[in-house]
């Protein structure tokens, strides 16, 4: 499978430019439809998402995200829920040094998490001087 390369940064920012909110609804669309239309090319029998590992992913918007996608692409979106192994997946990813993002990847979730990580510093460095 090829990789695209293409985050499609500009086209998310105007989709959410005055609605933040529905910054989740708009990733998930974005990414779903490219990876369907790329099965569908391909000639795939399905597609799915990592996203569907994590925790702190929105499941049942994925879930319909997948559900609209499989229908507008005649390709079949493979649901399962892997939330369930998400501890013992990063503990393997933790023994074998592997690189895990602590954000989902777009640009709001990782000053979030960069804001959160600085008021955690500036607590620490509070508590020790």
């Amino acid at each position: 499978m090829q990789y695209a390369g293409q985050y499609g940064l500009d086209e998310f920012l105007t989709v959410v430019e005055d609605h933040s909110g529905i910054r989740c609804d708009a990733c998930y669309r974005m990414r779903l439809e490219e990876t369907a239309r790329t099965a569908r090319a391909m000639g795939m029998d399905g597609f799915s998402t990592t996203l569907l590992v994590s925790p702190y992913q929105k499941f049942d918007l994925i879930a319909e995200m997948g559900r609209h996608m499989q229908e507008k692409y005649s390709v079949e979106f493979l649901l399962e829920d892997f939330r369930p192994g998400w501890r013992s997946g990063m503990a393997m990813s933790r023994q074998f040094g592997l690189y895990r993002q602590r954000y989902c990847g777009c640009v709001f979730s990782r000053q979030e998490r960069e804001e959160q990580d600085e008021m955690k510093r500036i607590k620490r460095a509070g508590a020790a001087g």
